[in-house]
């Protein structure tokens, strides 16, 4: 009896130790299952022996859990994005992700329902909307004004533009349009410019028929100057066909009649003042001539035509013989 007596004495005295054991490590355990770690797992004999390199070891220590992943991704991203540039969908993605965008604005109540345009005359509104780049697609909450006013500046009909966005949907567009001034030709290419000089649009159209015709490197930059100049001579000016600028110095006028007038390079209002009078009182434009050359400031130059050259030579041959008669 003494020896069970014992015995259930020393089983009760150990029960608190064990349960407090137990509970030790079921706290241990719940405490590595909230943060997430592993219990560490019994290497192999050949791992004990054999350690890893050292490059391993210390992407092992230092290198972020889950990071593997992370760099997977960012390596399938950015295939993906080489692959679109290198097979020129760059313009494709960019236009999809803002029509998407665009969509979504419109769907909230920024889509464009009116439009403005005050100041065109040459152009329609479908061809300011075109040259702007504002479809119908296009959402007021992310058009940018500023780079519709580049778009519309670049083209060579406007000369200024202003865009205002007037929330919730108009949009209103102010332009100042060039006005087709002259006719300018050049190595065979005739095109429509601007007083300024600027290239407006090959010459297709025949409304831009009666425009006056310049001809000649540097005549589009110059002609403004030059035909405000010869306006000044009605006489003139009605008979002109083309004004051609020779060498980047000076004008030739070439009449509707084929006549060739050689303006000098200085004084040329004083040469087509001189050029009116002498139409008036002598019909110099009606005489049989081809080219009249003013280049020289004190004497005028008269080139016959091919007939009246002839005419000229007969008549003089028939003084000679009549002088030689008389002797």
């Amino acid at each position: 009896m003494d020896g069970a007596g014992r015995l259930a004495r020393s089983l009760r005295s150990l029960r608190p130790q064990a349960d407090l054991k137990a509970a030790a490590l079921g706290a241990v355990i719940l405490l590595r299952e909230r943060l997430g770690l592993r219990p560490a797992r019994a290497r192999p004999r050949s791992e004990r022996e054999h350690p890893p390199h050292w490059l391993i070891a210390l992407v092992e220590r230092y290198f972020p859990h889950r990071a593997g992943v992370a760099a997977t991704l960012l390596l399938l991203l950015g295939s993906a994005a080489f692959g679109i540039v290198r097979g020129g969908h760059v313009d494709e993605l960019s236009s999809a992700l803002g029509d998407t965008r665009n969509a979504i604005a419109n769907a909230a109540g920024f889509r464009i329902t009116s439009v403005a345009i005050n100041g065109r005359r040459q152009l329609s509104q479908d061809e300011v909307l075109a040259i702007g780049g504002v479809t119908g697609r296009s959402s007021l909450l992310f058009l940018d004004p500023e780079a519709v006013r580049d778009r519309l500046k670049a083209d060579p009909w406007i000369a200024e533009a202003t865009v205002l966005k007037l929330y919730p949907g108009q949009l209103q567009i102010d332009i100042t349009e060039r006005s087709a001034f002259a006719l300018w030709q050049q190595d065979g290419r005739l095109s429509v410019i601007a007083d300024d000089g600027a290239v407006l649009e090959p010459y297709v159209s025949r409304r831009f028929l009666k425009l006056p015709l310049v001809v000649g490197k540097g005549a589009e930059t110059r002609a403004r100057d030059f035909l405000a100049l010869l306006a000044r001579y009605p006489q003139v000016n009605a008979v002109t066909k083309a004004a051609i600028f020779v060498g980047e110095r000076r004008w030739n006028l070439r009449l509707k009649d084929g006549l060739d007038i050689r303006l000098p390079e200085r004084d040329v209002g004083n040469a087509l003042a001189a050029l009116s009078k002498y139409d008036q009182e002598d019909r110099l434009f009606s005489r049989d001539i081809v080219a009249v050359d003013m280049r020289l400031p004190d004497r005028l130059t008269v080139q016959l035509s091919e007939d009246a050259a002839k005419a000229r030579e007969e008549l003089f041959k028939d003084k000679k013989k009549k002088k030689a008669g008389d002797a």
